[in-house]
């Protein structure tokens, strides 16, 4: 900045430029939201052959995102956690690609609300997202709907599946926990692999509120970029960046993004919701999909580890 006479605030445009041009030069190709029956039935086909989970079009999560207090703001951005952040909400196919992102909520927004404010909420109570229609588990008998897998940050819906609560639960409950869990995981490893790259997300992110979003959407284009070609893959997320599964034992090695200590950086997990009062659809949806585990067809031989 001082060799060539570059004013902060010329940087501080010039970045801010620049990430809306990568944005929207790569958001077409590499960040396009689904948007078909076909679409959501080859994101189900790829967790399903990868993770084991049937009717799956996607690992929901969101990250609050760190930033230093912006000017005349007041606490619109100060959340319960004591920082001021925006939130990134995402949702990653079964290959850690980002399918959809939704960033700028402010963080004060209550974590329980967060969901319900952006679009997919809207949509999935909307029924505009053309998901296919409900299938038979194979094997089973009830119709299923296409599900996002979440955690204890989301409520129970008919297209979003979260864990049993892990209080006294019976092994078939913890079967099913560990199988979602084990497909929700890629949108955890997702994160961790973009905030171990792009060091921007190690501290506050020193910018207003609009320029810190340009930067986040830049980041996720680039992540998907990079994810995807053949070419840069390697060298972006080389082998042991992710989590790692024995297949014969279960046992997860932890990416090597977890060591550098996600909690540090500053992308940090929303609460979780904290309703108990479900639908008993959902429910139902959630029974099926246990009992689907337990079968024959749908069992993987070292789940039982998990009891």
């Amino acid at each position: 900045m001082y060799l060539f006479r570059i004013s902060a605030v010329t940087i501080s445009r010039i970045v801010s430029e620049v990430c809306k041009a990568i944005y929207e030069a790569l958001k077409e190709e590499f960040l396009k939201f689904p948007s078909d029956s076909d679409d959501w039935l080859q994101l189900a086909s790829e967790f399903f052959e990868r993770w084991n989970f049937p009717q799956c079009i996607g690992a929901i999560d969101g990250k609050h995102i760190t930033m230093q207090a912006p000017a005349a703001s007041g606490s619109f951005y100060f959340n319960y956690k004591g920082f001021h952040s925006i939130v990134l909400m995402a949702l990653v196919d079964a290959k850690y690609r980002f399918t959809f992102v939704d960033v700028g909520c402010n963080g004060r927004v209550a974590d329980g609300g967060i969901f319900g404010r952006c679009s997919l909420s809207s949509g999935l109570e909307n029924k505009t997202l053309c998901l296919p229609s409900p299938r038979v588990l194979p094997g089973r008998n009830m119709k299923v709907p296409f599900v996002f897998v979440a955690d204890d940050a989301f409520p129970l819906r008919e297209n979003i599946m979260k864990p049993y609560p892990l209080r006294d639960i019976p092994g078939s409950m913890r079967i099913f926990n560990y199988r979602l869990s084990r497909a929700r995981r890629i949108v955890e490893n997702a994160f961790g692999i973009m905030s171990s790259v792009f060091r921007i997300f190690r501290k506050p992110i020193a910018v207003d509120a609009q320029k810190a979003e340009d930067i986040v959407l830049a980041s996720c284009a680039l992540h998907n970029l990079m994810i995807t070609k053949k070419d840069s893959r390697a060298r972006y997320a080389p082998h042991g960046t992710v989590d790692m599964e024995d297949m014969a034992t279960g046992v997860i090695t932890p990416g090597a993004w977890r060591k550098e200590g996600m909690p540090a950086n500053n992308l940090l997990q929303i609460e979780p919701f904290t309703s108990n009062r479900h639908a008993q659809t959902p429910q139902d949806i959630r029974h099926e999909c246990r009992e689907y585990f337990l079968s024959p067809q749908g069992e993987v031989s070292w789940q039982y580890k998990f009891i």
